[in-house]
């Protein structure tokens, strides 16, 4: 009863929230994302029930002046694998596979998929992350680091494959975008075509989601705006062969507030029962993670959502068919701040209320004392924070992570805008600083300097 009562004032919330309410409360989520410099700019799309509304905050081009809308063209990474979601379960409708069919069998001649004590990897195990397969395989090396899937096609696919030796069986939860990548492949194979061909033909046509797509025409082209990583500088886009289930996929704000809307649909369409399947959740471990086909389940049992994240880009996509809602924010800045934003916004369009990000007052220190903090202090034996100075401008790079600029609170700690973390730096008895502390995920960690 408690439960039913919530869920009718969670509806009742949303249905009294006027568009103009929405957007003021949005609005003070974004302005910090803006302001301190973490986006460059986003569109947020909000479906609730017939009523659509799009947000656009920032520039399309840094320093352009010149705001997205909801026809801006950005790279939407992760959430392809919804698409690939979609696609496996609209090739169970059509007979072509069934969700518990083993991989082996719809792998070329001459490929095997491995086998961990007699329990086969099958088609689920691939859309729900709990294949055993590894995140990346371990022939995965790129030419060029800023594009890093450009050069990985369908040959090293299957070659890894074919050589990997599993630690352990399908079952367990582990994110895997090798798995998804596979699964895009095997797919596109039922329908003798590419991927790129399989989810124009089974899903954006019929959808007639026209801005969406892996390859971009003319009038995309000219809407494409250029990415940017966590520090604010340029990306390429990137490029996908082999594993184009996992991240390929290209869209506007527009479009995929179309595609929400077909989710809250409920007619006996093909493409609307495959999109409905691909909702149901699925047999899974029980560790607290729950998926359905490519979409991940949140905590409430009833939102379905996924955010993606590539060199230059960030995106979230959340629906709520039990209440005919959904939320999409597109971000050309690569930052997990637009993850959180985006869980917000989902939240205020089911009527519920948000803390705006507290903002942080930066405070000067001198030249001198930063150059105090300059060194190299190692957490880990395989993981350490570089710190320099950069024309008074303290940037910390984590190993194998970008170079991040942090700002002052006080003269010994300091906060980063790009990521929820702080860092402060420790003293000795003798005045020098022989150690930080990496305040993270609710964690103290302390580094020694070497």
């Amino acid at each position: 009863l408690i439960r039913r009562l919530l869920t009718a004032l969670l509806v009742l919330l949303a249905a009294e929230m006027s568009a103009s309410e929405l957007q003021e409360k949005i609005n003070s989520l974004a302005t910090p994302l803006i302001d301190d410099g973490v986006v460059v700019g986003m569109v947020v799309g909000v479906v609730r029930g017939d009523d659509v509304e799009f947000f656009a905050y920032g520039e399309t081009k840094k320093g352009s002046k010149v705001s997205p809308d909801k026809d801006s063209v950005y790279e939407i990474g992760s959430v392809t694998k919804v698409f690939t979601g979609v696609l496996l379960a609209d090739a169970v409708r059509e007979g072509k596979v069934a969700v518990d069919d083993a991989l082996q069998e719809h792998l070329p001649d001459k490929v095997n998929a491995p086998i961990v004590d007699e329990d086969a990897i099958t088609l689920q195990h691939l859309a729900t992350h709990t294949s055993g397969l590894p995140r990346m395989p371990g022939n995965f090396a790129p030419k060029d680091p800023t594009r890093p899937y450009a050069d990985y096609d369908r040959k090293k696919l299957f070659s890894f494959l074919a050589d990997v030796d599993l630690s352990r069986g399908p079952g367990k939860y582990e994110y895997s975008n090798y798995a998804t990548g596979l699964l895009g492949e095997v797919l596109a194979d039922q329908w003798k075509s590419s991927y790129e061909q399989a989810i124009a033909d089974r899903i954006l046509e019929p959808l007639n989601l026209k801005d969406t797509g892996i390859t971009l025409n003319d009038s995309m082209q000219e809407r494409f705006v250029p990415g940017y990583n966590a520090v604010l500088k340029e990306e390429p886009a990137w490029e996908f062969q082999a594993f184009a289930g996992a991240g390929a996929i290209r869209s506007t704000a527009a479009d995929m507030v179309k595609f929400i809307q077909a989710n809250l649909r409920d007619d006996d369409a093909g493409i609307t029962l495959a999109l409905r399947d691909a909702q149901k959740k699925q047999p899974f471990p029980k560790t607290g993670q729950s998926m359905a086909l490519g979409w991940h389940i949140a905590g409430d049992g009833m939102t379905r959502w996924h955010n993606g994240m590539t060199g230059g880009y960030h995106s979230w996509l959340a629906v709520v068919p039990k209440h005919d809602l959904g939320v999409v924010v597109l971000s050309n800045t690569a930052t997990m701040k637009v993850t959180q934003f985006g869980e917000q916004v989902t939240r205020l369009a089911f009527g519920g209320e948000v803390t705006p990000p507290a903002r942080r007052k930066e405070v000067e220190v001198e030249a001198a004392t930063l150059k105090k903090y300059v060194g190299t202090y190692q957490l880990t034996p395989q993981f350490a924070l570089t710190v320099r100075l950069d024309d008074n401008k303290l940037m910390v790079q984590a190993t194998g992570q970008p170079e991040l600029q942090v700002f002052a609170d006080s003269p010994t700690k300091f906060f980063y805008k790009v990521v929820d973390a702080q860092i402060t730096f420790v003293p000795g008895d003798d005045g020098k600083v022989d150690k930080l502390i990496l305040h993270q995920f609710g964690r103290n960690m302390e580094a020694k300097r070497k």
